[in-house]
């Protein structure tokens, strides 16, 4: 449950009109865009009951942009990202996208009546590379801390990675992939990745 809502709250954060990006402060764009999810999906009873396919049109009209897709995958994907050619990174990047978002579309499912505290940060003139942090505020349990990194791209900030409780959820998937890749080679893990994202789209858990 923890991670479904870390998940949500990293979707939250990732949403907004493209302005956002190139004109807010990181900071800034954490607690503003967030709220303004959050508000939407108060209102959308067809996604507080679980329509992920409306959920996943959310992420994909509202999210995309603010991923930096490639640098998330090289995360993952360790130093067996170097051994990747341009064509198997591509397709990593692509798959890797695809589990991501229908993982944070089925987290925004399970919103209910979470809340965000926003910590005091402070982003100093000419910083490209910087941490944002939250925590999130569940009735009757402790407080879950989230941070955000962020890099600032010539079309604005862009999210590559989400911190919970200390623990990257991006590298999380490390030690799993670099096991498909000992066992199968990069195609291997092309394959896993795709065979996911068949069984999520179909329903499967």
């Amino acid at each position: 449950m923890k991670r479904l809502l870390s998940l949500f709250f990293f979707l939250a954060l990732l949403s907004g009109a493209a302005v956002a990006a190139t004109e807010r402060s990181p900071d800034t764009l954490v607690q503003q865009v967030t709220d303004d999810v959050l508000n939407i999906v108060r209102q959308d009873k067809d996604i507080q009951s679980g329509d992920t396919k409306k959920a996943i049109a959310l992420v994909d009209a509202k999210v995309l942009p603010y991923f930096d897709f490639q640098r998330m995958t090289a995360l993952a994907v360790g130093r067996n990202w170097r051994k990747a050619t341009p064509e198997q990174q591509k397709r990593l990047s692509e798959e890797f996208k695809k589990l991501l978002v229908r993982t944070y579309s089925n987290a925004l499912t399970s919103y209910k009546d979470q809340t965000i505290s926003y910590k005091p940060s402070r982003v100093e003139p000419g910083e490209t590379d910087v941490v944002v942090k939250t925590e999130i505020v569940q009735p009757g349990s402790k407080p879950v801390q989230l941070n955000y990194a962020l890099d600032k791209q010539a079309d604005g900030w862009k999210v590559y990675d989400v911190m919970v409780a200390g623990v990257s959820l991006v590298t999380n998937y490390r030690s799993s992939f670099a096991q498909e890749v000992r066992d199968k080679g990069i195609d291997g893990l092309v394959t896993m990745l795709s065979e996911r994202n068949k069984q999520l789209e179909s329903g499967s858990k």
